[in-house]
């Protein structure tokens, strides 16, 4: 494998022991995004409507690979890496979703992009939920998938039948101080495979190469603490989602996307009580990772959810 930083087009990168991969019809991209320097994969249709994808732990913007290409024929499709993930920097800065939200949303302008449909999973989704409460009036749209959103549709409590208890243990292992680092520092791989295998449908929808890509990111310099600070922040989340919609509701269309075996069974119902238009589905043959296991089904739902608002 080449070196990725003597490759033409990492120019910028921050994290140039990583490395990148490259996906066909799409181009890398980094922009400062309000001090921050963040990773965005570009491609599609620059005169469509502009779709931004945003994925969660363990992972990187490689979550949406296979739903990319799908889009990119009617779509401006921009994945973006969260500050702290894949290829943008790894920050010392607050990671309450607030906070991250404004770096994500000056990297949108930063691309020239002044309206877009933002679809987001998992941690993805605490940050789009966040993002949107500040700048409705720059989305089209709002996509979740499978996400315990602070504040709104994370359970307060982590249950302890074992039935259940597997889906959201990692939230308090994770606010621990230091623990976390010191148990799973050099062992990246066996806890990012742990999440990878188990929360999906099919154990095999990972194979050894994906997660160790994965696992590489939250190794990287940063990763690991970046990773952790965002369960670290998320009761200052879920404080300033609050604060936000007591002076206002989402007024933009929402799309809630669950799966038939995933964390949240119904998204939309979780949503509605701060949505004033919230529809939502349910993916067929799917745990946590619904872009990776069912992309079709997911490329196919945003289609119509954005086609049928134009």
């Amino acid at each position: 494998m080449n070196d990725p930083a003597s490759a033409p087009h990492v120019s910028g990168n921050p994290v140039r022991d990583l490395p990148l991969p490259d996906l066909a019809g799409f181009t890398h991209r980094w922009v400062d995004a309000g001090g921050v320097r963040l990773h965005a994969v570009e491609g599609g249709q620059p005169d469509g409507p502009a779709v931004v994808l945003l994925a969660g732990f363990p992972q990187t913007w490689w979550a949406w690979r296979k739903v990319m290409p799908n889009l990119a024929d009617r779509f401006h499709v921009i994945a973006i890496d969260l500050p702290g993930q894949g290829h943008s920097e790894r920050p010392d800065i607050s990671y309450d979703t607030h906070t991250v939200a404004a770096h994500v949303h000056a990297a949108v302008k930063a691309l020239g992009v002044s309206t877009y449909w933002l679809v987001a999973h998992d941690i993805g989704a605490w940050v789009a939920f966040s993002l949107a409460l500040k700048h409705q009036s720059r989305l089209r749209g709002l996509a979740l998938l499978d996400a315990g959103i602070p504040g709104i549709t994370l359970p307060d409590a982590i249950p302890t039948d074992p039935q259940q208890a597997w889906k959201t243990w990692h939230f308090a292992f994770h606010l621990v101080p230091d623990l976390p680092e010191a148990l799973l520092a050099g062992r990246e791989r066996e806890y990012v495979g742990w999440f990878l295998k188990v929360k999906t449908l099919s154990s095999d929808t990972f194979d050894d190469a994906e997660i160790e890509r994965y696992a590489a990111s939250v190794a990287a310099g940063g990763g690991l603490r970046a990773s952790l600070a965002y369960y670290r922040d998320a009761a200052e989340s879920a404080r300033k989602n609050h604060e936000a919609l007591e002076q206002q509701r989402l007024t933009v269309p929402v799309l809630g996307i669950s799966s038939s075996h995933g964390s949240i069974p119904d998204m939309a119902a979780s949503i509605r009580p701060w949505a004033d238009h919230a529809t939502g589905i349910v993916v067929p043959d799917a745990g946590h990772f619904i872009p990776d296991e069912q992309p079709d089904a997911v490329a196919a739902a945003l289609t119509d959810f954005i086609t049928e608002d134009d």
